[in-house]
């Protein structure tokens, strides 16, 4: 009988296409998980997996056991964690994923207040895009992620918990920074400097904006806003970022400007995700309440 650790170690294949670090990520030897999958592929009839020395490759056969194998652990996950829904919130370790936009900004806000009203908590944090994010709660790598909306998230509930608008950052002195409120327009004149693509915040200020990509520079491949503030201090243009990244970014560099963006908001909407059948939503409410209450208390 095909066993539940087969599984497993079948699918930590299909996520490295290594023998060795598939190894490695079940913490057992190479030669045993080798023979748990001849075993697995002995009993089905059929190969999942071609391997040779250099590469491994998915059977057309073996991509539709794989997906059976990963909706058996999710049912498995459920029947393990029934008892969740009577236990306290966040009494189990929790997985969450952040995007780089506010990860950086988010975190030292909960941080303090997880530790204060949930000492028992253990959190694990992963750092990445949104559509990593989307595809790691999908296939329950992680257990919730915390996103900015509008974003697709087919398949997975999507929980908003805070709002806010953009602001454009320039140097003192340049073109507009008198004002308390700037146009579309008006950034439009000026060199915008964006994350590269690949990063939700671009295309959500592209679309509040109304800007046309070529308009702006891709800050020569920038992952990360605190880049972007490095270059409009060395001159190279202007930004646009967050709020809740204003006061870590913006109070340590009295050479800038923050200007309101003047269209309507919110700009951009925060929200957590999870899977419809996620047993411990109470924990994802838990911490979604945490991060309300952080959030509002910085703003005040």
């Amino acid at each position: 009988m095909i066993t539940l650790r087969q599984i497993s170690y079948a699918l930590a294949v299909e996520k490295t296409l290594h023998f060795k670090n598939a190894a490695e990520l079940c913490n057992i030897s190479q030669s045993a998980l080798s023979t748990a999958l001849n075993q697995m592929e002995k009993q089905l009839g059929f190969q999942i997996f071609e391997r040779d020395n250099k590469k491994v490759l998915i059977t057309p056969i073996g991509r539709e056991v794989l997906e059976h194998s990963r909706d058996i652990l999710f049912r498995v996950e459920e029947l393990q964690h029934l008892a969740d829904r009577n236990k306290e919130a966040l009494s189990y370790p929790i997985t969450i994923g952040l995007i780089p936009t506010i990860a950086p900004f988010l975190l030292p806000k909960i941080l303090p207040l997880l530790e204060q009203d949930y000492p028992q908590a253990k959190l694990t944090i992963v750092e990445e895009r949104s559509a990593v994010l989307i595809d790691m709660v999908q296939k329950g790598d992680i257990d919730t992620a915390i996103l900015a909306l509008p974003f697709p998230c087919d398949g997975l509930l999507e929980m908003e918990f805070w709002q806010e608008d953009f602001y454009w950052i320039a140097l003192k002195g340049d073109k507009h920074t008198q004002q308390k409120i700037v146009s579309k327009e008006e950034i439009k004149q000026s060199k915008l400097l964006l994350l590269k693509d690949g990063h939700c915040l671009k295309d959500n200020i592209l679309e509040v904006c109304k800007l046309n990509e070529k308009a702006t520079n891709n800050a020569l491949g920038a992952t990360s806003l605190n880049t972007l503030i490095q270059m409009v201090l060395g001159k190279l243009g202007t930004t646009l970022i967050p709020e809740m990244a204003l006061a870590p970014l913006i109070a340590q560099n009295p050479l800038l400007s923050a200007i309101h963006i003047n269209e309507p908001g919110p700009h951009r909407r925060i929200a957590f995700v999870a899977r419809p059948n996620y047993t411990r939503m109470n924990s994802v409410e838990a911490l979604m309440k945490l991060c309300r209450t952080a959030l509002q208390k910085s703003t005040k």
